[in-house]
C-alpha cells in the first residue's frame, strides 16, 4: 500500500485529503503508469455505509482522519482501516459514497502534496559511513561511531513532489542527497533499540536539498547546518507501511535529467533505525508525524562525485517500492 497526501478541488476552494494508490490490476478504472488515488476517508464511508451503519461519515473520519499526521496517530487501526478502504474501492463499481464523496481520483483530478506536507519534526541524520568519509577532509571522528549524530531541519520547508524549487538567493552551488526516511507513527520515550521498529509507521524518498557554499561557512563556523538546508525538503512521492517494503534491500537511484548519478541501499547504514530512534528518544519524546532521514547513501549527492546541479535541473530519485520523488531547481 502506498499512502498520499492529495488536494483536490472543491466549490469553497481547495480541500487536503489522504489517499493510497489504486494499482491497475486492482480496478478497471485504474489506469498503468497513472495514480489513481482511492480517497481512504470516502471509502471508508462507503463500505461503512454499505454494512449498514447509520453514521458511515462520522465514524469514517474518526477512523480515517483526511488528514496524514491524525491518521499516524491512530496506529495500526488507522493502518487497518485504510486496507480495507483501498480493497473496497478496488471492489466496487461504485463512483461515490454517503453525501456524494468522490471515492477515486485521476491524476487530472487532484494535485500530489508531500504525503506530510507539514511534519511534526524534522531530523536528519547521516549514518552511512561512506558519505562521510567522501564528504569530509581526513578521518572520521570516533564519535561518529559512537553516537547515530543528527540535525534538526526545517519541517515548515517540505516541497511538494513534481514541483519547482526555487535556489535561494544567497548560494549558487546546488546539490541534491539521495535519502530515505522513516516516518514515526506512535509517541514514545527512552525507546529501547529491540522495539524501536514497532514505532515507524513507514518509509518515504527524502531529498535533502544542500546548498553547499552556505553549509560549508556555517559548518567551518562549529554550527548547523542551518540556511544551507532549510530552504527545501523534498518527501515523498508516498509511505509506505513498512510492512510492506524491506527497506534494507529496496534499490535506490537518483538521477539528473534522466542520467543516473547514485545508486545504493541504506543496507550501508552504520547505525540502524533503531538505534537512531533508541538515541533520539533519550529523554525526548518521539510523535506521531515525526520524521528522521538516514542520511545520504555513498555517492549518493553531487559533493561525493564533484559535480552540481545546475539552473533547471531535473532531480528524480527512486526507491523501488516507493516510487519517484521529482523536483527541477531554478535559480
Amino acid at each position: 500500500m502506498k499512502l498520499a497526501t492529495f488536494e483536490v478541488e472543491t466549490p469553497v476552494g481547495p480541500v487536503e485529503r489522504i489517499g493510497a494508490v489504486l494499482e491497475a490490476s486492482e480496478h478497471p478504472a485504474a489506469v498503468a503508469g497513472e495514480a489513481t488515488l482511492v480517497d481512504l476517508t470516502a471509502a471508508t464511508a462507503a463500505r461503512l455505509e454499505a454494512e449498514g451503519e447509520p453514521a458511515p461519515v462520522d465514524l469514517a473520519h474518526a477512523r480515517v482522519p483526511p488528514e496524514m499526521i491524525a491518521f499516524l496517530e491512530r496506529g495500526d487501526r488507522a493502518l487497518a482501516d485504510a486496507r480495507d478502504a483501498l480493497e473496497y474501492a478496488s471492489e466496487t463499481d461504485a463512483e461515490r459514497g454517503p453525501g456524494g464523496a468522490k471515492i477515486r481520483y485521476e491524476p487530472d483530478e487532484y494535485d500530489l502534496l508531500a504525503p506530510l506536507p507539514r511534519p511534526n519534526s524534522l531530523r536528519d541524520c547521516m549514518a552511512i559511513e561512506e558519505h562521510v568519509q567522501n564528504s569530509m577532509d581526513g578521518d572520521i571522528d570516533d564519535v561518529w561511531y559512537d553516537i547515530p549524530v543528527y540535525y534538526k531541519g526545517n519541517a515548515d520547508s517540505v516541497v511538494p513532489p513534481n514541483t519547482t524549487v526555487q535556489w535561494p538567493e544567497y548560494s549558487h552551488i546546488m546539490d541534491y542527497e539521495l535519502e530515505i526516511a522513516a516516518v514515526i507513527g506512535k509517541r514514545g520515550r527512552d525507546i529501547p533499540a529491540d522495539e524501536a521498529e514497532d514505532y515507524i509507521t513507514g518509509y518515504t524518498v527524502f531529498n535533502d536539498f544542500s546548498a553547499r557554499d552556505m553549509q560549508g561557512k556555517e559548518m567551518d563556523a562549529r554550527l548547523g547546518p542551518a540556511k544551507g538546508k532549510d530552504f527545501a525538503n523534498g518527501l515523498g512521492p508516498y509511505v509506505v507501511p513498512a510492512d510492506d517494503i524491506d527497506v534494507l534491500e529496496a534499490p535506490m537511484t537518483a538521477r539528473i535529467d534522466g542520467e543516473v548519478w547514485s545508486e545504493g541501499t541504506v543496507d550501508e547504514m552504520y547505525h540502524s533505525f533503531a538505534d537512531i530512534i533508541a538515541h533520539i528518544s533519550q529523554s525526548e519524546t518521539l510523535h506521531p508525524g515525526d520524521v528522521i532521514g538516514s542520511g545520504t547513501v555513498g555517492e549518493g549527492c553531487g559533493l561525493e562525485l564533484g559535480q552540481w546541479l545546475e539552473d533547471g535541473s531535473t532531480v528524480e530519485l527512486e526507491i523501488e517500492g516507493i516510487g519517484v520523488l521529482e523536483h527541477t531547481v531554478v535559480e
